[in-house]
């Protein structure tokens, strides 16, 4: 696995989001970190704890796409989860704990594909031989009395055969024959859980249980070669993956690497009510505390450690502030980063600049269709002008007002693109501004109509 210093983290980061430099650094030097801790003695690496990050700043600027690609950076296990989702342990709600479990089970999910990947090959040779042993004759049977001349001129025969036969695989001759596979299958009962008091995170895996309960049946099918490829592919490869090494590599990747973003948290900030859904406000962030200090949740696949997996909390902070979260919770987040509004430079440097940028995304989208898409400079200015009248209106909800908008400029190209390569039409269409502004003066103009379309 590559490791990024801070200045390549920043750099690549910049590929996908635009501004929010202070954000990018503390993220970049909080990643580092953990490269920096791996090379210190064992003795005094487990004393070194991550620095969490709390992220404040409005919808749309940034806070997410910045935690998802720095997890993609770092091939680290990443869940984001909200908040606001989670009640005090005694009320009905999500127990705190199954963000750890849900970010294993995403672990081990990573782990396997990687290790599919390495054995496909393996796989794909197996999968081959079973193949051809479908599609030729069974062997003919040797008795000891036979002229051993015969017996191999038969076996040069067979193995001759059988490279002809693999030959013609290979060049997809033989797509069009049907053979006989042998499936398992495993029927199992419809387990209904109720989500009430956290119950769907019991300890007992419902799934597993069942599994060791009832008997895997074999089904015969009869399916074309290329299908039966694919199923004796899978089969091979899940024959060949070590699922304790897999789950071991899992966990400790969790433990030494994973990424919880957890967005919304200024939704349990704020004074206690004693009444109403606030009361267990400062019950979410006790129960949050000790995941977040350290300590080991139970999972299916055995006890994980927290104490090293990075928390990166996010919140637009409008009513309350980061003082009113309960001071221990406070303490393990100790960098604090401010995301800006963006406004129309910005929205101008998000179209054009990012890999991703919208105009590059609906540009390929139409090429599916044979239709060239061509956005002037003007045109990006106009809906960049019109993004920000509509935030500053409205609710702020930055970049994202971009995809709002552009679906509407586009709406009728969208939808007409097949019948006008059919027509005949023009292949090139150029958006400009005055295309902009006609497909969205009048729901400008009607702040009430904008309201509820854009």
């Amino acid at each position: 696995m590559k490791t990024f210093t801070p200045k390549e983290i920043v750099s690549e980061l910049d590929k996908y989001i635009i501004g929010q430099k202070e954000a990018k650094r503390a993220v970049a030097i909080a990643l580092r970190n953990r490269w920096r801790r791996q090379q210190v003695p064992p003795e005094l690496r487990d004393e070194i704890a991550p620095k969490n990050i709390i992220m404040i700043g409005p919808t749309g600027v940034g806070k997410t796409e910045i935690s998802r690609r720095l997890a993609k950076l770092a091939q680290a296990p990443f869940i984001k989860v909200e908040a606001s989702k989670f009640t005090e342990v005694g009320y009905v709600g999500r127990d705190v704990e199954s963000i750890i479990r849900d970010l294993t089970d995403l672990a081990v999910k990573m782990a396997k594909d990687e290790e599919r990947t390495r054995v496909q090959e393996k796989a794909q040779e197996m999968a081959e031989e079973r193949l051809l042993d479908l599609l030729l004759p069974s062997v003919t049977s040797v008795g000891p009395q036979q002229d051993p001349q015969r017996i191999m001129q038969e076996r040069e025969l067979q193995k001759s055969t059988r490279e002809k036969f693999r030959a013609l695989l290979k060049e997809g001759k033989l797509d069009d024959r049907v053979v006989e596979i042998e499936t398992t299958e495993q029927k199992m009962p419809v387990v209904e859980i109720f989500s009430a008091g956290g119950m769907e995170e019991m300890d007992l895996n419902i799934k597993d249980m069942f599994a060791n309960m009832f008997p895997k049946k074999t089904k015969r099918r009869s399916v074309k070669i290329p299908d039966a490829q694919k199923i004796l592919n899978h089969e091979e490869a899940q024959r060949l993956i070590d699922m304790d090494k897999v789950v071991k590599q899992a966990v400790e990747r969790v433990e030494q690497s994973g990424i919880v973003f957890i967005d919304e948290i200024d939704k349990i900030a704020g004074r206690e009510s004693g009444h109403g859904p606030d009361v267990s406000r400062e019950g979410v962030q006790r129960d949050l505390l000790p995941i977040v200090e350290g300590s080991t949740v139970n999972t299916k696949y055995g006890m994980v450690k927290t104490d090293h997996i990075l928390f990166i909390a996010s919140g637009a902070f409008h009513v309350a502030k980061p003082s009113d979260l309960i001071p221990e919770f406070q303490g393990r987040f100790p960098i604090r980063v401010e995301l800006k509004s963006l406004g129309k430079e910005d929205f101008i440097r998000i179209l054009q600049e990012p890999e991703n940028a919208l105009t590059k995304q609906y540009t390929a989208l139409m090429e599916t269709e044979g239709i060239k898409l061509k956005f002037t400079d003007d045109a990006i200015a106009e809906i960049s002008e019109m993004a920000t009248i509509v935030n500053d209106r409205m609710e702020n909800i930055g970049a994202r007002r971009l995809h709002t908008i552009m679906e509407r400029i586009l709406d009728d190209i969208s939808f007409d693109a097949p019948d006008m390569i059919a027509a005949g039409k023009e292949k090139e269409i150029i958006i400009d501004a005055n295309y902009v502004r006609q497909r969205l003066s009048d729901i400008i103009k009607d702040e009430d109509l904008s309201r509820y379309i854009l």
